[in-house]
């Protein structure tokens, strides 16, 4: 692995991770309110041309981690979905 290899592979985990608390906090509380829907519709779409990107230059790393960020945010966006 170079060293440009590791810095990527360090800013998707941390990158992906950020999302993990906002997760926690929307399944426990069922509350989004403060949460904006285009945003986290944009954010997916986006989410969604990275992983196709990634997949099309073969690169692990911008799979697994935009992949695992649009699970993320969809698991957000289906709570704003589901409790407004």
């Amino acid at each position: 692995m170079t060293l440009v290899d590791a810095i990527g592979t360090l800013g998707g985990t941390l990158t992906t991770l950020c999302w993990l608390p906002q997760v926690v906090k929307a399944v426990r509380e069922k509350d989004t309110r403060s949460i904006s829907l285009p945003t986290f519709i944009v954010l997916s779409i986006g989410l969604v041309c990275w992983v196709i990107y990634g997949l099309g230059r073969a690169d692990p790393v911008l799979i697994g981690a935009n992949a695992l960020s649009l699970a993320f945010v969809f698991t957000i966006l289906l709570c704003k979905l589901r409790y407004g």
